[in-house]
């Protein structure tokens, strides 16, 4: 048995397995921007999966196979798997239950409808207009993405780029500053042909003074001027939240599966 891992040039075998899937990652890993696909067949397969940063998305046939083969690629030790939502779901959510048994915890996601043209221009930019004195909104530049290597809580805003360079040619992110300090932000945690999954946090000693808020209109804005598509996913309720004071409509909660490898 055995899988295989699909070459950049060949995601076009398995993109019909994951037809129907709104989820920029995947896009993304079969667009070629970024992520690894493997499958249960070099030639005609029935089932595969997609690994991009922490998220793993199964689609075909259910099988143990790609659930835990090879999954521990990059020394990663944490992954959140993520069921097809379509009749195989309730199989791929069994083999993952079974393989990974103790070491996972299903935990409720909410996606976030994808609706392009529907932002108010007018009202994120009064929303980035109510940053407190004393701190400053501005794109993510090399000193932020240093700044973001050394932080644990926005690690993520480029975790997905080699380098600089590449953050500056692929990505786009703003920060809010302090004096310089970065406390809070919002970035590409990834990328796709027509838009980017935006990433955003806060510093913990920061959180509930609006720099999300004002962090998420303006990343919208820097989007909409170079005609991109900021995707969102909602990890809690305060995500949610979060996305629709900024005018995205909630979609649906969907099941994960949090492994720790």
């Amino acid at each position: 048995m055995g899988i295989y891992k699909i070459k950049r040039e060949d995601m076009d075998m398995v993109a019909p397995l994951f037809a129907g899937w709104e989820e920029s990652l995947i896009w993304s890993c079969l667009q070629g921007y970024m992520g690894e696909a493997w499958a249960d067949c070099q030639q005609s397969p029935e089932a595969a999966r997609i690994v991009l940063a922490d998220f793993c998305y199964f689609a075909g046939k259910a099988g143990r196979e790609l659930v835990t083969e090879d999954i521990r690629t990059h020394s990663r030790e944490f992954l959140i798997m993520v069921p097809p939502m379509d009749k195989t779901g309730t199989a791929w959510a069994e083999e993952i239950e079974k393989a990974y048994e103790g070491r996972c915890k299903r935990v409720e996601r909410y996606a976030i409808k994808k609706e392009p043209g529907i932002f108010d221009r007018e009202k994120l930019e009064q929303i980035v207009d109510t940053l407190q004195p004393g701190y400053e909104v501005r794109l993510m530049d090399e000193d932020i993405f240093d700044q973001t290597r050394e932080l644990g809580w926005a690690r993520d805003f480029t975790s997905q780029y080699a380098d600089y360079e590449e953050y500056r040619r692929r990505g786009l992110g703003v920060a809010v500053t302090c004096q310089g300090r970065l406390v809070s932000g919002a970035s590409s945690y990834t990328v796709y042909r027509e838009g980017i999954e935006i990433e955003i946090g806060t510093s913990e000693e920061f959180r509930r003074m609006g720099f999300a808020a004002v962090c998420g209109a303006k990343l919208i804005l820097e989007c909409m001027d170079r005609g991109l598509y900021p995707s969102w996913d909602a990890q809690n309720k305060w995500s949610v939240a979060l996305a629709e004071k900024l005018g995205y409509h909630f979609e649906r909660a969907y099941p994960a599966y949090e492994i720790y490898l």
